[in-house]
């Protein structure tokens, strides 16, 4: 966490920025073990203060605002982050403000609790070298089936742990990787040169799903409590979920079996052995 749906709601929650030109940079000092920014402050306000902020995407589990200089500004919030524009859970934990102008915003806050997150200041080349297509593969929401099946289908991993592959399909985490393959009916288990192209179809369908329902409901927000939406509310898809954080509670889809709890590459796995043998 978060993964694809949370950071595609930070990305919306955010968007507003966009025509806004930045006015300062202001790293937060804490007590804090400090987190990753680069480069140093100097040369990040260098080129960031008095840009003027064109787009706001999402690159997998990276927030990116685009600046009129075509350097980018790339948010990675890892396990315990947040992109927002006020009311961050806490001010201890606040890393790092965009103090903003000519638009809605006064500012733009990366929280980070964990201190895992990242941020970077990247030229276009540099960009291209850490985002792209060498560094992540294409994003959840854009591969298409066959590009699905290609990028993964000859791995001899379980299905489960080749989905966590940024650099295979980009945006899918731990939690996702578990409901998209209930939702298709396979076993976190198998093999993926052991599925058919049908089935690679229907996971592929599933991911759809699961990250459309998920990205509506604004994210996850799991019982840490860390990850929120746009001020300062929960997440709602944690109301959803099928088998994720469910284990001994009754498959919703068969009723008479219980969700199980595996452990994959030291990460869980939640599964119905009912609907996914």
């Amino acid at each position: 966490m978060p993964e694809l749906p949370e950071v595609e709601t930070m990305r919306r929650g955010v968007a507003e920025i966009v025509g806004s030109r930045i006015r300062g940079v202001h790293r937060v000092k804490s007590r804090l073990h400090p987190i990753k920014i680069t480069p140093a402050a100097a040369e990040f306000r260098r080129r960031a203060v008095g840009r003027r902020i064109v787009a706001v995407e999402r690159v997998g589990k990276r927030v990116v605002v685009v600046l009129d200089s075509d350097d980018r500004i790339v948010f990675e919030p890892r396990m315990s982050g947040l992109v927002l524009l006020s009311d961050p859970p806490d001010e201890e934990h606040l890393r790092l403000r965009l103090l903003l102008s000519d638009g809605p915003a006064p500012q733009l806050l990366f929280w980070n609790q964990r201190g895992l997150g990242v941020v970077q200041l990247l030229s276009p080349r540099q960009f291209a070298r850490k985002c792209g297509p060498g560094k992540l593969g294409p994003d959840a929401l854009a591969v298409s089936p066959e590009l699905l099946q290609q990028a993964l289908g000859s791995s001899r991993r379980a299905v489960k742990v080749a989905l966590l592959d940024q650099r295979a399909v980009a945006g899918i985490g731990n939690l996702y990787a578990s409901e998209i393959l209930h939702v298709a009916g396979v076993h976190p288990g198998r093999a993926c040169h052991r599925i058919s192209a049908a089935r690679w179809a229907s996971i592929h369908a599933a991911m759809e799903k699961v990250l459309r329902e998920a990205i509506y409901y604004e994210g996850s927000t799991l019982a840490d409590g860390t990850y929120r939406a746009k001020r300062n509310r929960e997440g709602g898809y944690q109301n959803h979920h099928r088998v994720y954080g469910r284990a001994g509670q009754p498959c919703p889809r068969c009723v008479d079996r219980d969700v199980r709890r595996i452990v994959q590459c030291g990460r869980s796995t939640f599964y119905c052995p009912g609907c996914q043998r």
